[in-house]
């Protein structure tokens, strides 16, 4: 064998093996791989328990953190979420794949009766993309999982907000029924007093009447408030997927009270900015966007299709066996002009978004906040003039009508009014808590726990 055959055998092989190595070369394919497998763990992290025992079972009271992190464990929709983005990360391998390998076979027919040498050919071909195509296709995947991840997040925050905003309004009844049992049994107290006054002569026969009318008004509303209660458990059974009807421990007789947050306005939407995953999802959308611009633009140059042949037809042994290489040639500029403009104005689009979330977000922390400090004014208000004042108010009236200073008439008022302040202070408590856990939501924070003891 010549030299130069030698050289020219030898300069061929270097060629393929490069070439070889520039189309399947990792690229970033290393830095996505650790992603994927990152999100990979983080999936298996958040699976649920195989069998999650039954909730409360030795709870003497239902505490507030404890059924936040029982919806969140037992919740059919967190798990459905997680299988979403599983099923959008299990799209990274395929897009990053190569197709499979073709492979064909012919046969010359006249040759397999005549006395013609047998003629067959086999031949193996593989279809490598342009490099760096399998990297951004890669890319787009894990921004989308990433941005499925960030949704489940944003529902997991949704439901800790509707279990603890349940949790209060079913305090709001079960204090209510406490109020009404107490102005029940105060209403007794003014219908006999009033029959007193009655036999005395000091009293019409109206004022008992009218205090029984009352009593059963009071009566309507425990009978509302009980079926509410039931409304509200039944609620909160299906956030923990168990049966309406299934007991939950006693509520505590008091809410714990809130501190004011210490901390300036802007440095809480600053930290809602670091922690929203509605942004970090968006975020992770406009990081796949820019693969698709760079993806599209990659479209101009070529695709490449390898082959390998062996022809028996051919005399020569050497000529036998064939080597080659397909190019598809990207003469048409207007489709692919069109699939960058497309993928631009989609990223310009996902950037707009971003500047409107952040936006809304920063509005919407200083409306939680502003809401959280007027709940906390109003509490204060009803602790420290409306109740004492109402209270004064029905013994003022209670004395001057054993004394007949005053009608009947006018310590039903008084009672009413009470009863009604007192309601509404319930209400206020119980608001100082449900603003408490929206501002949480607004920042970041799963609402209705520490934020020491926080998991994603």
């Amino acid at each position: 064998m010549s030299s130069h055959g030698t050289w020219r055998r030898s300069a061929t092989r270097a060629v393929l093996a490069t070439g070889a190595a520039v189309w399947l070369g990792p690229g970033a394919a290393g830095a996505n791989e650790q992603r994927y497998q990152s999100q990979l763990e983080a999936v298996a992290r958040q699976a649920p328990e195989a069998q999650a025992p039954e909730p409360f079972t030795r709870a003497p009271v239902l505490e507030r953190a404890e059924l936040v992190r029982q919806v969140l464990a037992r919740n059919p929709s967190l798990e459905a979420a997680r299988e979403a983005w599983r099923a959008s990360l299990e799209r990274y391998p395929r897009e990053t794949a190569l197709e499979d390998p073709r492979l064909s076979y012919g046969v010359a027919p006249l040759s397999i009766t005549g006395s013609a040498r047998f003629g067959q050919s086999v031949e193996l071909s593989q279809q490598l993309p342009f490099p760096g195509k399998r990297g951004l296709r890669g890319e787009m995947a894990l921004a989308e999982a990433q941005a499925m991840r960030e949704d489940r997040e944003a529902l997991r925050l949704r439901l800790a907000l509707m279990a603890s905003t349940l949790f209060d309004d079913l305090f709001v009844v079960e204090r209510s029924l406490a109020v009404t049992e107490e102005h029940l049994r105060l209403l007794g107290q003014l219908k006999k007093s009033a029959e007193a006054q009655y036999v005395t002569g000091r009293a019409s026969q109206q004022d008992p009447l009218q205090a029984e009318v009352e009593l059963s008004e009071v009566l309507r509303e425990q009978v509302m408030f009980e079926a509410e209660r039931e409304r509200l458990r039944a609620q909160l059974n299906g956030l923990l997927h168990r049966a309406p009807q299934a007991p939950l421990p006693p509520l505590p007789e008091a809410l714990p009270a809130q501190a004011a947050e210490a901390l300036p306005a802007e440095r809480l939407q600053d930290e809602a900015l670091r922690l929203r995953p509605e942004l970090e999802g968006l975020r992770a959308r406009l990081g796949g966007g820019e693969a698709a611009v760079r993806l599209a633009k990659r479209d101009y140059y070529p695709d490449v299709m390898v082959m390998g042949e062996y022809n028996s037809m051919w005399m020569d042994t050497p000529h036998q066996f064939m080597a080659g290489v397909t190019l598809n040639i990207p003469l048409d500029f207007g489709k692919r002009k069109a699939a960058v403009r497309e993928a631009e104005s989609s990223l310009k689009r996902l950037r707009r978004e971003e500047e409107q979330l952040i936006s809304d977000i920063r509005v919407e922390v200083e409306q939680a906040r502003s809401r959280a400090e007027e709940t906390r004014r109003v509490v204060a208000l009803f602790q420290e003039r409306l109740v004492p004042a109402a209270k004064d108010q029905v013994a003022a009236a209670r004395a001057g009508f054993e004394s007949g200073k005053n009608s009947f008439q006018v310590l039903i008022e008084a009672e009413r009014g009470l009863r009604r302040v007192e309601l509404r202070e319930q209400m206020a408590l119980a608001d100082v808590q449900r603003r408490r856990a929206e501002l949480d939501r607004a920042m970041g924070h799963t609402p209705g726990l520490p934020r020491n003891g926080e998991t994603r």
